[in-house]
């Protein structure tokens, strides 16, 4: 009686052992938990700031090039503030990759010349005064509405300065921009040629004290320097701020000792966790309490 009780026993224990192995290897579904409102803004906060830091970051990467170094290029070349009077010279048209090294006015910057227009000015170092604030068009056709199309024509200017007694310069070369290219529609070659590329026309110019031999059509260094603030120091500014409020949301900023000290914790809890919710040790406390609990 004693050994078939004692078999029955084990038997109890063996299948009460596999069915709680069982149960444990099977995979428990946990409900998600819900998110409190805490979380909820930490969650929407830390994606706004993410965005924007990558927002910020890939903005500088178009308008460093485009915008931003053309700007720092043009006050480092210190141009006068007022204008002086230009008259156009000779005008080149060439073809070939190795004639066309520049070019006065190009539409986009990144590919190949093959072909270029070079101008080349005199100018003088007196300012260049108009009497009227309105340039003169001269029109040139009529449209089919009976609308007429008019250019403006440098040499149609009144100025004040005088033929006689004015100095000219060497010949200096006349640029749309410090870059010598663009893109539309700020910049159009084909009207910019036609109106400065005619020999003896005449139009204010801004010639650079850094490098006398470059001439531009149109200078304004509180533009440049709006443009400086507007496409790199804003970008700049909001990406480091959004960084740097990341970095504190996440990162443990305390010192190392006290960072040590709280990961050995932090494993030893994790390690008594573990060695007390283990597969054997379980099953052997389930055994002991059916054993406390056999009829007798």
């Amino acid at each position: 009686m004693r050994s078939s009780s004692s078999e029955l026993l084990l038997d109890q224990q063996q299948e009460l052992r596999k069915r709680k192995l069982l149960e444990l290897a099977q995979p428990k579904k946990k409900k998600a938990p819900k998110r409190t409102c805490r979380e909820r803004v930490w969650f929407y906060t830390t994606s706004f700031l993410a965005m924007t830091a990558v927002g910020g970051g890939s903005a500088l990467l178009f308008l460093v090039p485009l915008y931003v170094d053309p700007a720092i290029s043009t006050l480092a070349a210190d141009f006068v503030s007022e204008p002086v009077k230009c008259v156009t010279t000779r005008r080149e048209d060439l073809c070939g990759i190795f004639n066309c090294t520049w070019s006065s006015c190009r539409e986009g910057c990144t590919s190949d010349m093959y072909s270029c227009t070079h101008i080349y000015v005199m100018y003088s170092t007196a300012p260049y005064y108009t009497k009227n604030a309105t340039l003169i068009p001269q029109s040139d056709d009529d449209d089919d509405d009976g609308n007429s199309s008019s250019t403006v024509s440098p040499s149609s200017v009144p100025t004040s300065t005088t033929q006689s007694g004015e100095n000219f310069t060497e010949e200096a070369v006349l640029l749309v921009n410090i870059k010598g290219c663009g893109y539309p529609p700020e910049v159009d070659c084909e009207n910019f040629t036609t109106i400065y590329g005619r020999e003896n026309a005449e139009f204010p110019c801004f010639y650079s004290r850094g490098n006398r031999t470059v001439v531009l059509i149109h200078y304004n260094r509180e533009e440049h320097v709006q443009v400086i603030i507007h496409y790199f120091a804003v970008p700049f500014i909001v990406t480091l701020v959004t960084s740097v409020v990341l970095c504190v949301m996440y990162c443990d900023c305390r010192c190392g000792t006290e960072r040590s000290h709280r990961r050995r914790r932090t494993r030893r809890c994790a390690v008594e966790d573990a060695s007390d919710g283990s597969i054997s040790t379980r099953v052997d406390m389930l055994a002991s309490q059916a054993e406390v609990t056999k009829p007798l």
